[in-house]
């Protein structure tokens, strides 16, 4: 009996240590085919970027000793549950927790010294792009804080993976062999630092963006989004105007809402002339003079806080800015620093201290709203325009206060 004893409780270590090897094994083995799969997809990219003019040297160079770097956000990796893109600021945070005064305060102080320090090429910006300097100011302090924020991954790296493996592989492999041609057309590799997402330079331009809008303003012979002040800012301003910046137009008037103002119309499509707003009673604060021109600009009404907080009127030049990030919260902020550089003061109305629900519970709440017919775009977490509308038809059928907000209380109301 003791030696059967003995041999059984050898065995289960025997098990035990083979069960360990095997696991080693794998674990050792699965970057080995990872590395594989991942050197026959770059392979595969040489047509895509041989047809846009990148040669085979450089192309080679470019991909030797290249891995995934898979502990970014966004990618589908089989087995391994998705990890969603960091809790990016605009999309997680409140109004008065994203647009802080003291960040105004220290941006605008700064903007002021760069406005006077390239007040001249500022000044052909805009007389040769159409694109305020405050405005270009103000999306180089928000993308790389006057680039002082050192972008933290290697961008060839970074669109590589998310061409291999992101959930937007197709924009990505484009990306990536864009990418490559900034390296045959002499952008070094150190240059090439980005987001996770890939953004690259002083302004955070995709490598097509590069190719659509960058500009050599400087007349130095190249172009450097990198480091020379002039060419980023240019570059941004030509990016905005490509996308339909309205010349000698505002970006939003902040407005006070009447009473009786419907928040459930605040959604890109409902759009009327600045001065019919007014008519309506929609006031512009500060009181300002207005052109006719100006009263006859369409624009739609924004309430980042449903009926609480500061009411706005965007017309074209808001949603040109958005399409540079899509976020309220961001156009907000880089339209009110442009303001902030320019001497303007803060909002009128404050913000309140409204509490942002988790995205999971905005995610249920628009499921919910999407069955009742309320909301017919993506789930995504994120209380834009088109989800706070959805909130404020939802509270006018059921008898509910209309604020157009999010809260605990309107989910709960919406799951009984």
């Amino acid at each position: 009996m003791g030696l059967v004893r003995i041999t059984f409780v050898s065995m289960i270590g025997l098990i035990r240590g083979v069960i360990v090897l095997l696991t080693i094994f794998v674990w050792l083995a699965a970057p080995a085919f990872a590395d594989s799969a991942f050197d026959r997809f770059l392979e595969s990219m040489w047509p895509r970027a041989e047809k846009i003019g990148v040669t085979r040297p450089v192309f080679d160079a470019a991909i030797r000793g290249l891995t995934p770097d898979l502990s970014l956000p966004d990618l589908e990796i089989a087995g391994r549950p998705e990890k969603p893109p960091p809790g990016q600021p605009e999309f997680v945070q409140t109004p008065s927790q994203y647009l802080r005064e003291k960040s105004f305060d220290r941006l605008a102080a700064r903007g002021q010294q760069l406005q006077a320090q390239y007040r001249d090429t500022l000044r052909r910006i805009e007389q040769e792009i159409g694109v305020p300097g405050n405005v270009v100011l103000a999306i180089w302090a928000r993308e790389t804080d006057y680039g002082s924020y050192k972008l933290p991954h290697d961008g060839i790296r970074v669109l590589a993976t998310q061409a291999y493996t992101g959930r937007r592989k197709a924009m990505y492999q484009d990306e990536f062999a864009y990418a490559l041609k900034m390296l045959q057309d002499g952008v070094p590799r150190s240059d090439l630092r980005s987001s996770w997402g890939g953004a690259l330079g002083l302004t955070q331009f995709l490598p097509s963006d590069y190719y659509r809008y960058a500009v050599d303003f400087d007349h130095d012979g190249r172009i450097d989004i990198f480091h020379s002040v002039p060419d980023a800012l240019a570059s941004a301003a030509k990016q905005l105007a490509g996308r339909g910046w309205q010349r000698g137009e505002r970006w939003a008037y902040e407005v006070r809402a009447p009473e009786n103002g419907d928040c459930s119309i605040g959604v890109p499509d409902v759009k009327m002339p600045i001065g019919e707003w007014v008519k309506r009673g929609y006031l512009i604060i500060p009181p300002r003079k207005m052109t006719q021109e100006a009263l006859a600009t369409p624009a739609s009404l924004l309430q980042p806080e449903g009926s609480y907080g500061p009411s706005f009127l965007t017309p074209k030049n808001y949603f040109v800015i958005k399409d540079y990030n899509f976020s309220d919260l961001y156009v907000l902020f880089v339209g009110h620093l442009s303001d902030r550089i320019a001497g303007a003061k803060a909002f009128v109305t404050p913000w309140s201290k409204s509490e942002q629900l988790k995205t999971r519970d905005v995610e249920a709440m628009q499921q919910r709203l999407t069955e009742l017919g309320f909301y017919k775009d993506k789930i995504d977490g994120k209380a834009g325009m088109l989800t706070r509308a959805a909130v404020g038809h939802y509270q006018k059928r059921n008898g509910l206060k209309v604020d157009c907000w999010p809260t605990a209380a309107v989910l709960s109301h919406m799951r009984r």
